[in-house]
């Protein structure tokens, strides 16, 4: 099975999970609903850009098993932000509301138009790719994620969903982009990129 079929998975069961959640607990704050609005539509906009723009390198095959345990499961992590904040009952700050929501727009624009640019220009031009967003980090796409699941473990207001996205960083954001830097470096030019960029920070001096 394709990993991408797992991860695809993963996403679509995010709006019944959260749902299932707010039913079982009976939590139908505003909280609640602004979790389900946030993971759900980050969800909707992943198959959407799996139909129209995929990324390849989920196209590795495994046996069954092996995706249910080893992608699957991990990525089962991040129910957890939604559980703590329904089953707790939490309320945020209109202010703490704001912060998220800012954290994951900025989120989205930044993963998705990346990835969009990646596809799109190393469909036409293989290389380098050195402008718009990644003109001053080379990894907008990881960038954006990342910011996405910060708000979503903010909204759970427990450390548990930060351990699991440290996690995630360091196992498989980090390890990602260095072996891309690896790669590129075939690259004449990439050192020079290098300097000017960011590994997942943009570089503004």
């Amino acid at each position: 099975m394709k990993d991408s079929t797992i991860i695809n998975l993963h996403k679509a069961l995010v709006f019944p999970v959260v749902i299932g959640l707010m039913l079982i607990y009976g939590n139908w704050s505003v909280e609640a609903f602004v979790y389900l609005a946030l993971h759900g539509t980050y969800s909707l906009l992943w198959l959407m850009k799996q139909a129209l723009y995929p990324d390849r390198r989920f196209d590795q095959k495994r046996p069954l098993w092996i995706s249910l345990v080893f992608v699957f499961l991990p990525l089962a992590g991040y129910y957890l932000a939604p559980f703590l904040l329904i089953s707790r009952f939490i309320t945020l700050p209109p202010v703490m509301i704001a912060l998220v929501l800012f954290l994951y727009s900025v989120g989205i624009f930044l993963h998705y138009v990346g990835d969009a640019q990646k596809y799109y220009t190393l469909r036409y031009h293989r290389g380098l790719i050195q402008e718009g967003l990644f003109s001053k980090t080379r990894n907008p796409n990881y960038l954006g994620e990342i910011l996405i699941y910060v708000s979503f473990a903010s909204l759970s207001l427990h450390w548990l969903p930060f351990l699991i996205l440290g996690g995630w960083i360091f196992g498989f954001f980090i390890k990602n982009m260095r072996a891309k830097d690896r790669s590129l470096a075939r690259y004449p030019e990439f050192e020079s990129y290098r300097e000017t960029t960011g590994l997942l920070l943009p570089k503004v001096f």
